[in-house]
């Protein structure tokens, strides 16, 4: 039977290994990045409530005419 501490053990090392390997963004690049999503996530959210708005007023418009 195989030891599973032994795979564990692998695995965590071979984690470390390529986090190790890895670039990190400094504070600049972290505080920009944050404020691209920030931003892109308030101009989408934007957009969806217009778009709601506006279809909800056509599926009004239309169902008014129909009553």
């Amino acid at each position: 039977m195989k030891n599973p501490f032994r795979s564990v053990r692998i695995f965590v090392g071979e984690m470390i290994a390529e986090l190790k390997k890895a670039t990190w963004p400094t504070r600049n690049e972290l505080r920009d990045s944050t404020l691209v999503v920030i931003v892109a996530v308030v101009i989408l959210g934007l957009f969806t409530s217009i778009a709601d708005f506006s279809l909800y007023q056509v599926v009004n418009l239309f169902t008014s005419w129909v009553s």
